[in-house]
C-alpha cells in the first residue's frame, strides 16, 4: 500500500518539523492538493510551494489538480517539479481533450492520473483506463480537508479494479482516510492512500504506519 500525505493539512507553523517526520515515515507519496478558487471553492498552493517542498522532501510528488484549466496547470505544476499529475474529468469538456492531456503528461516524462467527484460514476473512466497510470476516486467532496468518508467509494473502487483487470492501474483514494477506511478501501483494491488529518493531526509515524 502507497501512502500519500496530504499536505493541505500540515502544521505551517511547524513546517520543517513535520516535514522530517513525514520523510521518516514510511510515506512513499506527497499528495499536493492545488484549488483555484473556481472548480472547487478554495484557494491552496501555487508551484513555488512545490519548488520548495521538491528541495526539502525525496517524496515523489503527486499533485492533484482540482482546477478550471489543467491543460494549462499541468504544465505550470510539472515545471515545479511534479511527478504525477492528476487532473479531474469533469475539469474538461471532450474525451479527445482528455486522451490529448494524459499524452502530453507522458510525453513530459510522467505519470497521469484522472479524477471523478462523488458524484460522477466511475463509468465515464472506461476510455482512459488503458492510457491512465492512475485513477482517484474522491471519498469526500474535493475542496476542504477534514470531512468524513463516503461509503459509496468502495463501490467504485471495485468497479475500476474490475475495468482495470490485467493493467497496469494504479487506484488512489482521497477523503475521510483512517485506519478503518483505509482497510476497507484496501479490500475493495485501493493502491494508494491519501490521508491529511489523519496523518498531521496525529503522531505522523505512528499514523502512516496504521494506514499500511
Amino acid at each position: 500500500m502507497i501512502i500519500a500525505p496530504s499536505v493541505l493539512s500540515l502544521h505551517y507553523d511547524d513546517t520543517q518539523q513535520q516535514i522530517r517526520e513525514l520523510n521518516e515515515s514510511g510515506a512513499q507519496w506527497m499528495h499536493f492538493d492545488v484549488m483555484d478558487g473556481h472548480f472547487v471553492r478554495n484557494l491552496t498552493f501555487g508551484p513555488d510551494i512545490l519548488k520548495a517542498f521538491c528541495r526539502i522532501s525525496p517524496l515523489l510528488k503527486d499533485v492533484h489538480l482540482m482546477v478550471d484549466d489543467p491543460v494549462f496547470f499541468a504544465d505550470v505544476f510539472m515545471d515545479a517539479g511534479a511527478d504525477l499529475i492528476t487532473f479531474h474529468y469533469e475539469a474538461l469538456q471532450t474525451e479527445e481533450q482528455m486522451h490529448s492531456l494524459i499524452a502530453h503528461i507522458h510525453e513530459r516524462g510522467k505519470k497521469a492520473g484522472i479524477s471523478v467527484k462523488p458524484a460522477t460514476p466511475v463509468s465515464v473512466l472506461e476510455p482512459f483506463i488503458a492510457e491512465a497510470d492512475l485513477v482517484l476516486i474522491m471519498s469526500v467532496e474535493p475542496g476542504f480537508g477534514g470531512q468524513a468518508f463516503m461509503p459509496a467509494a468502495l463501490d467504485k473502487i471495485s468497479a475500476v479494479r474490475k475495468m482495470a483487470e490485467g493493467k497496469e492501474l494504479l487506484i488512489e483514494v482521497d477523503g475521510g482516510i483512517n485506519a478503518e477506511t483505509g482497510k476497507a478501501c484496501r479490500e475493495a483494491g485501493c493502491d494508494v492512500l491519501v490521508a491529511g488529518s489523519y496523518v498531521f493531526k496525529k503522531d505522523i509515524k505512528e499514523a502512516v504506519s496504521s494506514l499500511v
